[in-house]
């Protein structure tokens, strides 16, 4: 019996040195993008969003640990600070429900904010968003109707051509030909190189 109750402790103990500490205890502790199940093109989406926003990375795992998808932190980020609220505000309301419309006309803001200026574009996922922008004068952009999609595609589309200076009609192709912006973030990574340009890099603060 004596051996037995031994034997527990040690046991545990063992366990902890091979099963350690959860990824989201790790990354309260150090508050970095390190996580072991996180592969690298997804943490350098997140260190790219940090950067284009002005957040530090420990908001980008906050954001990413309240079920926020990769691709919708962006928004959560962008809306908040055009409304000038915090991240966990809009957090809050979306997942009380709300589409990004309704959380955008919320707080006064026209779907107008959306729109990223490139030269005309056909067929999804970004042809028929543009078509309520083209076909409509810019006084009634207030009544477009944009669903979570097109909203998630719009908003990765400045991020991505802003933080990087690349153009957005490239950003729309990658798009189209069906990568996720995780995928678009480390392509144009590469090809525009670590350095962002001069006088682009976190233009996502504030509002224009």
């Amino acid at each position: 019996m004596t051996r037995k109750i031994f034997l527990i402790p040690v046991l545990f103990i063992s366990f902890l040195a091979v099963f350690p500490a959860s990824s989201n205890a790790r990354s309260e502790a150090g508050m970095k993008i390190t996580d072991e199940g996180v592969s690298e093109g997804v943490r350098g989406f997140y260190l790219a969003i940090g950067d284009y926003f002005h957040v530090p990375e420990r908001e980008v795992i906050i954001i990413r640990e309240r079920r926020v998808r990769d691709e919708e932190i962006p928004v959560v980020l962008f809306l908040a600070q055009r409304a000038g609220v915090s991240h966990k505000t809009i957090i809050k309301l979306r997942l009380s429900g709300m589409t990004w419309l309704e959380l955008s006309l919320y707080y006064g803001l026209s779907p107008e904010i959306f729109y990223v200026p490139v030269r005309v574009i056909k067929g999804p996922p970004y042809g028929r968003a543009y078509g309520y922008y083209r076909n409509k004068p810019r006084s009634a952009w207030k009544a477009i109707m944009l669903n979570d999609a097109e909203i998630i595609d719009l908003v990765n589309l400045r991020f991505i051509s802003e933080h990087y200076g690349y153009p957005a009609e490239e950003v729309v192709r990658l798009r189209s030909g069906g990568d996720n912006f995780i995928v678009i973030n480390n392509k144009v990574k590469k090809i525009k190189g670590a350095k962002v340009p001069e006088g682009v890099k976190g233009r996502g603060k504030g509002k224009r």
